[in-house]
């Protein structure tokens, strides 16, 4: 069974700098690309970052491109998002997701939610001012 568990979230103060990680287990890791997404309060889900299961390619949005820097390590089955110059309006409940990309060279991202088959139940990251 895949499961995905998130943690690392919290309270922290505009400007200051948070990390979370996602543990995967049940499934081969390094064979499967990963994203972050987010929902803020009265908002819907938006993607936030992903990598390839290579770990050798990124991609952000336009709105944390600069702050947040998405890695992973593959021997510890485990996806890092880490989140600097943190502002209030990053405030809302991180998820990561994983997919399959055993097929590929292994440089693939992918950033729709619906590209996704995993999930896990997310994490709270609350920036105050």
């Amino acid at each position: 069974q895949v499961r995905l568990v998130e943690s690392g979230g919290g309270l922290v103060q505009a400007g200051g700098s948070l990390r979370v990680s996602c543990a995967a287990s049940g499934l081969a890791f390094s064979t499967y690309a990963a994203g972050w997404f987010r929902r803020a309060p009265g908002k819907e889900r938006e993607f936030v970052a992903a990598i390839s299961r290579s770990g050798t390619s990124t991609y952000y949005a336009d709105s944390v491109k600069g702050r947040f820097t998405i890695s992973r390590d593959n021997a510890k089955n485990t996806v890092y998002l880490q989140m600097n110059s943190l502002k209030p309006e990053d405030t809302a409940v991180y998820y990561c997701a994983g997919r399959s990309d055993a097929s590929s060279i292994g440089n693939d991202y992918y950033t729709r939610h619906y590209e996704y088959a995993y999930w896990g139940q997310g994490t709270q990251v609350t920036v105050s001012t």
